[in-house]
């Protein structure tokens, strides 16, 4: 089954099976996979982009190898070309040749349990892979919840989720959570490296630099090419304070242009991931009250603003230029946190 997030040119996560890092995922699974005491479902979560569906295809490799009858190297050959039996892989389906549907449906959770409960094509465990159960529809999420209630038998599902926090409270009280990380720098260039070892020493440094312990996100910079104005983004954020208020407006002006472009997307994730760090910088200091308030209203204001441009199409330049004014006042307004605790 196609991948409707693929990349040009990036192995797809069940052909490169090996997650870098999230060793200490790894640990904590590994001995229930070779003890047999495999639960009925596992969530794999954490931020989009670190590796978890390579993870989670890691994991079904090692299910299958434990607890079937052929090799390794022949199971890993089988889940690449997910020709495997005892392997089931649901994404979002394709609508026609050109595009995907926007969710997994129910229909879809329903095909994927009849075939659960036909008689196994190999001996061994069967794994479901999810990626991602975030696309399911409310239906299809109370379709998989029955399910999980009434698992087959001998049967892992490997949940992928960006959102945890969005999940129904009852599917995640199903699954055994493991909880995945960003990786580290080198960990990040080990991958980059793999993937095209042509790559020039400044071209690795500023992917690596861009992607916040996510490969996927240094795949994304790569593609985009030295003049994106990701690296100016990333230099503001860096103190907004700092910068006169003409560097903010070329910026919104310049990531603006195109709402639909691959660099406005990126710049919204920075957005986040910069607000989610204050918010959690401050949740982690005494007396950093004032610092956190602010930051998560700067949080809700800021995806307010974004999710009105979106749904009435509004001019993406003017609420880019609110997003950076609301940081630029909640960095003046709010003393630093190194201060607060003194």
């Amino acid at each position: 089954m196609t991948d409707p997030n693929a990349l040009d040119d990036v192995l797809a996560p069940e052909r490169r099976q090996k997650a870098r890092g999230h060793d200490a995922a790894r640990t904590a699974i590994t001995s229930q996979i070779t003890d047999r005491r495999l639960p009925g479902a596992i969530l794999l979560h954490g931020p989009m982009g670190i590796g978890k569906a390579t993870f989670a295809f890691e994991l079904a490799a090692a299910i299958l190898t434990a607890t079937g009858d052929e090799p390794a190297h022949r199971v890993e050959e089988q889940v690449a070309a997910l020709s495997h039996p005892n392997i089931f892989l649901l994404r979002r389906r394709p609508k026609d040749a050109k595009s995907y549907y926007t969710v997994i449906r129910v229909e879809d959770i329903r095909s994927l349990r009849d075939r659960l409960h036909h008689t196994r094509g190999r001996a061994g465990h069967r794994v479901a892979i999810i990626d991602s159960i975030d696309d399911c529809n409310p239906s299809a999420a109370n379709a998989l919840l029955k399910t999980l209630e009434e698992p087959p038998a001998d049967t892992t599902f490997l949940l992928v989720s960006h959102r945890p926090g969005q999940l129904l409270p009852t599917i995640k009280s199903r699954c055994h959570n493991l909880a995945l990380r960003p990786v580290a720098a080198d960990e990040v260039r080990a991958i980059l490296s793999e993937h095209d070892a042509t790559l020039a020493a400044d071209e690795l440094d500023r992917a690596i630099a861009l992607s916040g312990g996510r490969p996927r996100r240094a795949f994304e910079t790569l593609a985009l090419g030295k003049d994106s104005a990701l690296g100016a983004l990333q230099t503001w954020l860096s103190n907004p304070g700092e910068h006169a208020p003409g560097v903010a407006f070329k910026l919104a002006e310049t990531l603006g242009a195109d709402a639909q472009s691959p660099e406005l997307s990126f710049a919204r994730e920075m957005l986040d991931d910069w607000i989610a760090d204050e918010a959690r910088n401050a949740a982690m200091q005494p007396g950093a009250r004032m610092r956190l308030a602010s930051a998560n209203e700067l949080w809700d204001k800021a995806h307010s603003l974004l999710a009105d441009a979106d749904a009435i199409n509004l001019d993406m330049k003017q609420t880019l230029i609110a997003i950076f004014d609301a940081i630029r006042k909640h960095v003046s307004t709010t003393i630093p946190i190194s201060a607060e605790t003194q």
